[in-house]
């Protein structure tokens, strides 16, 4: 129930204010030397100087000395000393930079994505941001599209359960607790899963696939408490997302009861025009009014034509004053109406450096986000002792912060950096470093290619090739048609394994890259990702058996890709392929080619081996089975391992995937340890949507496996009714 101080003051609010309310500009629009420019932005977008003290919302951070100092102003110019809200990217992490969110989701660890929210949360707090755009928990499936760097993977049950978890550590049991802000979920709906992997490009799914799988993970967070939902820039049903109304009031608030706040992606309102969805902005701003988009950001069509929609009939102020409405409670629910400065703290923000335990908390994260690809002849762990040499691209590179990377005030540790904080200096031999170039610059080739630098690797014990893609070529903009390491850095890889040394190829990347060509030249291969700041040091601490690897793939790696979209919860198909009769023509297969991808879905090995054993799956009642399985540690080594849950529905209404992951848990085992592992299947787990759109449960064999992998595991077939 709204407070009666807010409906008084919506109630005061003249049309113009309100319309001011739903409007978010840049900082660059309030001057800090109390003079406005009436040329560039301001006249770009139409604004009049006199509404400045009225607008709502301030987009991305300016540090909190600068946030405390506008607050003032702008609250001593507004009439209703209305505080502004400060949004930001907080993507991941703001003053300390954490892994990328893919990689974080290779982790498998809701603790950890909680713990990566909260460590965000604190810093941005300090700089004076109210709310963050995360999490994105847009479900991909083509590596190709740059953003894939932003989301934690392919398969929604665990998209769901990250982005849940993320949006408890950004906002906290109450949004007023020091070191809380609110969480923006994003893209609502389908961004990720544009035609071509093309960045803004259309997408087109039927409205199962939409609800089975890409809208999961927003409902997760909306069931979390979620204060925010950003409408998506691509059309959904040949509506673009903003402008949809079956998107933002039919699903978001009716279906689920979201009362929070919807807002625009930059600019995204003023761009139903060319999408050919409004004549102009006149009709942009009507329909996205009337469809539940609450704000505005980086134009202003509300601003500038709602009074006269309103005065012409065509937009009813009720829809305007529930939109007002839902700001101001998010503005009370995070006290800024008692303290409109927050947590802003300028010596906290402006500190030489990031707090020891945030550090930490970075490393830590990173070397959970690692995922062991291959490790032929037990290469890793590496040996203190051990002549390592050191070649590529990202051998000496702070560069691997990531995209997206908050303030990038603080460098990366570089892998050399990290590797001499395990050995001597002298016992590493640096070797065709060079850096890498964005493909929008060049790629530039290997420094030093010379036949003796090849010689003088020969004196290695083992030789690490630091390889990958530059980070200025992922995330927004960042669209790829190749997935190959550069051509440069492929010829480098053979010519270490000619060296006769074992070779350990370490990828750094936004998204997963097709490997399969330097894999029979590497001897070990590890997913390294971009992981912030402290990046050197969480890889060192996997290379020197420090941390045991026990990151798993939230995305598949493909063989080539021609496969893509490659993914492993494909519907079934009427003619699928036997891999024992591999010389059948006429089944959905390649010639040329594998149907599965290089790495699957929930891949990734350890230091540690384990053993799966005593598959049991059994009722436990009408409507309840268990099924539990042994894991054994037969190691000397102690070691986490993620044991998956899937299921698949035998027969139905409608086609079904071939297997869908419905739990995982987290053993740590120590060696030669076994533990029983249990999970309760519920009807509610075996529920999806019929042709209706409605969740239905139907009777009859189901497909329960269990085991280290979305292509490794132990099946059980039971019919539950």
């Amino acid at each position: 129930m709204t407070k009666p101080f807010i409906q008084e003051l919506v109630n005061d609010m003249t049309l113009d204010e309100k319309l001011a309310q739903l409007t978010q500009l840049g900082p660059y629009y309030w001057g800090l030397d109390d003079t406005v420019d009436l040329t560039g932005p301001f006249k770009e977008l139409n604004i009049k100087p006199q509404v400045m003290d009225k607008i709502g919302s301030v987009l991305n951070g300016i540090g909190a000395r600068n946030v405390i100092e506008l607050q003032t102003r702008h609250l001593a110019a507004s009439r209703q000393k209305i505080p502004l809200l400060f949004m930001a990217d907080v993507i991941h992490g703001y003053r300390t930079i954490l892994p990328i969110p893919l990689a974080l989701g290779c982790s498998f660890d809701l603790e950890a994505c909680e713990r990566f929210a909260e460590v965000a949360a604190r810093e941005s707090a300090a700089a004076g941001i109210h709310l963050t755009f995360s999490p994105m928990t847009d479900l991909v499936r083509d590596p190709r599209w740059g953003r894939v760097m932003e989301t934690s993977g392919e398969d929604p049950y665990l998209n769901a359960r990250v982005t849940e978890s993320m949006v408890r550590g950004y906002q906290g049991k109450d949004l007023k607790e020091p070191g809380r802000i609110a969480a923006c979920v994003k893209h609502f709906a389908g961004y990720g899963a544009p035609e071509g992997g093309r960045e803004y490009n259309t997408v087109d799914m039927s409205s199962g696939v939409l609800r089975e799988f890409y809208l999961p993970a927003y409902k997760a967070a909306v069931d979390a408490g979620v204060a925010m939902v950003m409408a998506a820039f691509n059309t959904i049903d040949r509506i673009p997302a903003s402008g949809n109304s079956k998107l933002l009031r039919g699903i978001l608030r009716e279906e689920w009861g979201f009362d929070g706040v919807t807002i625009a992606d930059f600019n995204s309102v003023n761009e139903l025009v060319p999408h050919g969805a409004a004549r102009d902005g006149r009709e942009a701003a009507q329909k996205s009014i009337a469809a539940g988009l609450d704000i505005e950001m980086m134009s202003t069509h509300y601003l500038n034509h709602g009074a006269a929609l309103v005065e012409e009939g065509l937009l009813d102020t009720a829809l305007i004053d529930e939109a007002v409405t839902r700001v101001l409670e998010l503005k009370d629910a995070l006290g800024l109406f008692e303290n409109p400065f927050k947590d802003a703290d300028p010596e906290a923000d402006e500190a030489d450096k990031p707090r020891p335990e945030h550090l930490q908390a970075a490393r830590e994260l990173g070397a959970s986000s690692v995922v062991l690809l291959k490790n032929d002849n037990q290469v890793l762990p590496l040996k203190r002792g051990m002549k390592i040499g050191l070649a590529g691209p990202f051998a000496t590179s702070v560069n691997v912060l990531g995209g997206w990377a908050g303030t990038e005030k603080d460098p990366a540790v570089s892998l050399y950096s990290g590797i001499t904080g395990k050995i001597p200096a002298g016992d590493i031999l640096t070797a065709m470093t060079g850096e890498l170039g964005s493909m929008l610059e060049g790629i530039f080739d290997v420094e030093d290619e010379t036949e003796a630098a090849y010689e003088q690797l020969k004196d290695c014990d083992v030789i690490l090739a630091a390889v990958g893609e530059n980070q200025q070529d992922t995330g927004e903009g960042g669209s790829k048609a190749s997935l190959r390491l550069s051509a440069h850095q492929e010829k480098l890889i053979r010519r270490l394994k000619d060296t006769g040394k074992p070779v350990v190829t370490i990828i750094f990347s936004g998204r997963p890259l097709e490997l399969a060509p330097v894999l029979d030249a590497s001897d070990a291969l590890v997913q390294a990702w971009f992981l912030g700041n402290e990046s050197g040091n969480s890889i060192a601490d996997v290379l020197f058996g420090d941390y045991n690897p026990s990151g798993r793939l939230s995305m598949s790696f493909p063989y080539s890709v021609g496969q893509i979209p490659v993914y492993y919860n494909a519907y079934q198909t009427g003619r699928p392929y036997d891999p024992q009769y591999p010389n059948v023509r006429y089944v959905t297969r390649y010639l040329d080619i594998p149907n599965d991808p290089l790495f699957c879905f929930g891949y990734g090995l350890s230091y540690s081996s384990f053993d799966y054993s005593g598959l049991q799956v059994e009722a436990a009642g009408a409507d309840r089975v268990l099924a539990s399985i042994d894991v054994e540690n037969t190691s000397e080594v102690p070691g986490k391992e993620t044991v998956q849950l899937y299921i698949r529905d035998v027969t139905a209404s409608v086609v079904r995937p071939v297997k869908e992951l419905k739990g995982f848990r987290q053993l740590t085992l120590a060696p030669h340890e076994k533990q029983t592992v249990t999970f309760e299947i519920t009807r509610d787990m075996l529920m999806f949507y019929g042709q209706d759109d409605q969740l239905i449960f139907e009777p009859g064999e189901f497909d329960i496996m269990l085991g280290r992998s979305s292509g490794d595991h132990s099946t059980q077939r039971i019919w539950i009714g």
